[in-house]
């Protein structure tokens, strides 16, 4: 005797190619949740990729702050280190300039020796 083997697989292969389960009883009643369910996996892949895109951006930004934020703080040291009294010396004599020995004093005057003309 002779078993002739189905091939069910190729069956279900050639239903799924051919569109024939679309003409089914049960898909076409379910057919607007079938598109809704579709539409709801779109909208989900979508805010993925907004979602890791948004999160790499946060991540450049917050590379570029801490790297703004040396910047800032290695120019505040050079600013620092060159308003030292002794290094603004130092760059002033490069112009012929001195310190003075003389300490600062005050300048007295009345209001009547600003203007002579009036008295």
């Amino acid at each position: 005797m002779i078993v002739k083997k189905t091939y069910t697989s190729r069956k279900v292969v050639k239903e799924f190619l051919g569109g024939d389960y679309l003409s089914k009883e049960g898909v076409a009643g379910n057919l607007s949740y079938i598109l809704f369910v579709a539409l709801l996996a779109m909208i989900y892949i979508g805010n993925t990729y907004y979602t890791e895109k948004k999160l790499k951006d946060i991540e450049l930004t917050k590379a570029e702050l801490k790297e703004l934020h040396y910047k800032y703080i290695n120019t505040k040291s050079i600013l620092m280190f060159q308003g030292r009294q002794s290094e603004i010396l130092k760059r002033a004599m490069k112009y012929g300039l001195q310190e003075t020995t003389l300490p600062p004093y005050k300048i007295l005057y009345s209001a009547g020796e600003l203007n002579p003309n009036q008295q």
